[in-house]
């Protein structure tokens, strides 16, 4: 299955370290945070986990819920979290899903439908394309798929910088520009007429007639 952006996210029910969770009535009316991982006890993995229980209070400042994924049972969690606050310092404070049967990673599209067996007999090498994130919006479209490579840990802080982008354009008609961060420029929607624009916003710096600058809305 081959998901992309403006996608209704796969509803799912799984086994989590907080018990069994449906993954839409799950999100509710928030914002949501899908990572993914081909195994516990992987090296960059750790990591990425204790940083994103470190940030976790800016997800949910902007009403972000987040949750993991491993291709590893539920029972295996535990002791990976424990290895996670031994070296990082955090433990995860977010669900944790135990994919042992694939489900949720065949209906993400990260692993092939054949995909089947005892996870203990795959190798995180066999998981690779296990390294998923998938931000989805309240009305459960995908606004956001990131896959990464297995030695290449993911920068959450962008994810706050794109989470940032994504709900500021979901209630004002504009755009973000390269790098942009919260309380800089932002350009006007290319939807939005020049008529349409100044009953909008007023005026604008106009460096060309398709690229119209303005203050970000607050």
């Amino acid at each position: 299955m081959s998901l992309t952006i403006g996608d209704t996210a796969p509803d799912f029910v799984a086994a989590t370290t907080d018990g069994a969770i449906s993954f839409h009535e799950w999100i509710g009316d928030s914002w949501a945070v899908l990572f993914s991982h081909p195994k516990d006890f992987t090296p960059i993995c750790t990591t990425e986990l204790g940083y994103m229980a470190k940030v976790k209070p800016e997800f949910d400042r902007r009403g972000v819920k987040i949750m993991a994924l491993s291709v590893d049972p539920v029972d295996k969690h535990a002791a990976w979290a424990a290895d996670i606050e031994e070296t990082q310092g955090t433990a995860p404070n977010y669900p944790m899903i135990g994919d042992a049967d694939f489900t949720v990673s065949k209906a993400y599209g990260m692993l092939g439908a054949d995909v089947s067996g005892d996870p203990a007999d795959r190798t995180a090498a066999d998981n690779q394309t296990v390294r998923g994130v998938f931000v989805i919006g309240p009305d459960k479209k995908i606004k956001l798929i990131m896959l990464y490579p297995m030695t290449t840990g993911r920068n959450f802080d962008e994810i706050l910088r794109v989470i940032d982008s994504l709900q500021l354009t979901a209630k004002h008609k504009v755009a973000t520009p390269v790098n942009w961060q919260q309380g800089e420029d932002v350009v006007i929607a290319g939807s939005v007429s020049n008529d349409q624009a100044k009953d909008i916003f007023g005026t604008w710096a106009e460096p060309k007639p398709y690229i119209r600058i303005v203050p970000q809305p607050k």
